[in-house]
This record gives C-alpha cells, structure tokens and sequence, in this order.
C-alpha cells in the first residue's frame, strides 16, 4: 500500500509538471506555478481514500479516479491563456505520460519486489520522457498554442484518450501486470508506438505548417513582383510619352505664339488643356512611401479598374515601418480583395470599397467598408466572416488574424445598413 501511495503521489508530481511545462500559461509563471501546486495536493489528497481508508471498494476507486481526472484537466484548461480544445489536449496528453512511469514502477516491482528500486526507476522514467518530448515538441507545441493555426483540436483529443484507454486495459483493467506479466512487452511496445506517434505527429503538423507558409510567401513574392513589373512597365510608357511631349511642345509654343498674334484665347486654352491631360496621363500614382505596400496596393487597384469597381482610399504608409512590411502588404491586399469580391455581383454604382490605411511608428490602422448583399456568416469563435466556398478557403482572413495576433493588435468586424466594416487597429509603444 506504501508504494502504491508513492507511486500515484509521484504521477500527479509529473502530470502537474507536464501542465505546467507545456500549457502556455495566462498567467505570470509563479502563479502558474502556485496553481500546479495546490492542483496536485488536491489531487493527491484524496488518495487516501481509495488507496487507505476503503481499498477494497471500487466505488469510492471509481469516484475518486474521476474526480481526480477532472480536477486535472480543469487545471490545464483554467492555466492555459486560450482555453480551448488545445488546452484540454495538453491534459489528456500529460495523464498519457504519467502512464509510461508508472508501468514502469510496476515492472520493476514485479521483478525485483524492492521499494527502492521501483520509486527510482519510476523517477527516472518521467524525467527521461518529459525532457524528451521537451526538446522534440514543446517549441512546436507552444507555437500552436499561440497561433490558431488550426479551427479545432477536439479531433486530436481523441489520440490521448484511446492511448489511456489501450493503457488502462493493458496494465491495470480487468487484470493487473502483477497478475499477468507476460502483457509487460506488449504493453511497453505501446508506450513506444504511443510516444513515437506524438512526435511524429507534431513534427508533421510543424511541417506543414511551414510549407503552407511557404506558399503564401512565395505567392506574396509572386504579387510583389508582378507589381513591380507593372509599375516599371508604366514607368517605361510615361517616360516615352513625356519624350515625345517634350520634343513636341516648341511646336505647341509656336502654335501659342501665333493665337496669340490672333487673339484667339479661347483655341490657346485648348492647347494648354491638351497638354495638361496628356501629362496628367502619363503621371504615375504614388499611393504611400513604402515600396512594398505602394506596390502591392497598385496591383489591387488594377484588379479593381478591371472588375469596375471604385475603391475610395485614404493611405499614409511610412516608408520604414515597426512591422513586416511583406506581412502588412499581405494583409491589405487580403482584406481589399475580399471587399472586391463581395461588390463585384453589384450594380456598378453600388461596386465601391472604402479604405483607411495608416502605419506609422506608433500605430497601425486598416479600416475597410463595403456594400454587401446575402447572409455573412461570421466564425462563432473568432468573429469574423466565414467563406461560402467551405473549409478549404478563407485563408486570407485567417493569415489576416495571424498577423493581428502577431502585432497585439485587434481585429474586428461588424455590419449596420447592409455594410461590412473590417478594422484592425495595434498600437506600438515607442
């Protein structure tokens, strides 16, 4: 009864330690701390009863183990910043754990009946498995907690309640390893498939993660550089345009001249209105001082000349700015190109997208209003629209709410009289 007592207190020590390591806390680190703490005691507490005061009675084992397992998971879950699905996964995953060391105790005990023995391998099980999926899947780990990079992890809370259940029949339900040893090498080949399934799995997550990355960034690029190609394009035409205009304008001022000998005012403007809109032709926008958002914001004009759609903008972009500029242009052409879409079925005059874009070295503000017509169906967790198109699409809202998470900043959207207004706003301390 001795070693059963230390070796549940021992689980519960390395459970809350787990919690503790790989829950991205809300709050300050000793006061997470604090809580694992006061967790484990009354976690550990009732023991007593099950293990000392009614041993035989599978009742109160039965009450006991489920208070305890709720009490374990409501831990993580109140620690964790996000409260959610990912939170809950860290506590299935950590009673999983715990698991590994106590059949490792029982093993021990079953073949050499020393206390001794039993407590110090169990000990050093823990601590070797936790420092393994440490350095293998808590960065990995912790970057998911952060970023909502995935819409659900209650599929995933699945893999850690089977391995529970696989574990609880193997080694303790109905028959013991005590009672049946000769389940000990099936029963260590699951630990194995189990660990080697969670960093295989978290390493395949990051992976991916990082190829889609990858892909928006190139496809960032890939606008980037067709803007640029457009730009110099344009370039190239205004300079040939305004050659030619140079070399004709002693033949306009000798025109200017002669109506003037003649008096005829009236012809001279029309000269001199001629040369003015030829000029205004061939001037190249500048919407703001950044190369990059300048060029990005050209391209999704174009797209809007050519979809007959008017955007009304307001832009001051600083030339150097506190966040990624490829991030922020991203960003803006991500919320512009959804406004596009949602006017382009309107009536012409109804196909106008309003804009307010400003980042400087103290704050960052994108405001975008449009028209719409239909149902918006707004995401219950995060507020914001949804894609019609299914679960495949509507990664552009979702890389707009990775950087606003990125840059502490706030991301909001509400509709009033058939608008739809999209802001985020970050300050930055100076």
């Amino acid at each position: 009864m001795y070693y059963k007592n230390i070796s549940y207190m021992i689980s519960h020590i390395f459970v809350m330690l787990f919690i503790y390591l790989f829950v991205e806390s809300r709050y300050t680190r000793r006061k997470a701390a604090a809580i694992c703490i006061i967790s484990f005691f009354a976690i550990t507490i009732p023991n007593i009863l099950k293990l000392n005061i009614f041993p035989n009675s599978k009742l109160c084992y039965f009450l006991v183990t489920i208070y305890q397992i709720i009490l374990t998971q409501f831990s993580g879950i109140f620690i964790s910043k996000m409260r959610d699905s990912r939170a809950l996964f860290v506590g299935l995953s950590a009673s999983n754990y715990v698991i590994a060391g106590s059949i490792m105790a029982a093993v021990l005990h079953i073949y050499t009946g020393n206390l001794y023995i039993c407590t110090a391998g169990c000990i050093i099980t823990h601590i070797v498995i936790l420092y393994i999926l440490y350095i293998k899947i808590h960065d990995i780990w912790i970057g998911y907690q952060k970023k909502d990079t995935m819409n659900s992890w209650w599929k995933l809370c699945l893999i850690p309640v089977f391995f529970y259940c696989g574990f609880s029949i193997f080694a303790f339900f109905p028959y013991t390893l005590d009672e049946h040893p000769e389940n000990i090498p099936g029963v260590a080949m699951f630990i194995i498939a189990m660990f080697m399934s969670y960093i295989i799995m978290m390493q395949y997550v990051a992976s991916e993660a990082r190829r889609t990355g990858l892909y928006w960034q190139n496809r960032l690029f890939e606008s980037y550089i067709e803007g640029l190609e457009n730009q110099y394009y344009l370039v190239g035409q205004s300079e040939k345009n305004l050659r030619i205009l140079r070399h004709d304008i002693r033949h306009y001022s000798s025109m200017i001249d002669l109506l003037l000998e003649q008096g005829a005012y009236s012809e001279i403007k029309k000269v001199t209105a001629h040369i003015n809109t030829v000029a205004d032709e061939n001037k190249v926008t500048k919407f703001c001082s950044n190369l990059v958002v300048n060029t990005m914001f050209s391209g999704v004009m174009e797209k809007a000349q050519s979809l007959d759609v008017k955007i009304q903008y307001n832009i001051n972009v600083d030339e150097e700015l506190p966040v990624d500029s490829y991030a922020f242009a991203m960003v803006v052409a991500n919320l512009l190109e959804n406004a596009i879409i949602g006017v382009k079925e309107l009536e012409k005059q109804r196909r106008l997208v309003e804009t307010k874009i400003r980042c400087a070295s103290d704050y960052l503000l994108i405001d975008i209003k449009n028209e719409y017509e239909g149902e918006i169906i707004f995401d219950a967790k995060t507020g914001l629209p949804k894609s019609h198109k299914g679960k495949n699409h509507g990664l552009g809202m979702q890389s707009v709410e990775a950087f606003a998470d990125k840059i502490n900043g706030n991301l909001g959207c509400y509709c009033q009289d058939n608008f739809i207004h999209i802001v985020l706003f970050a300050k930055f301390q100076e």
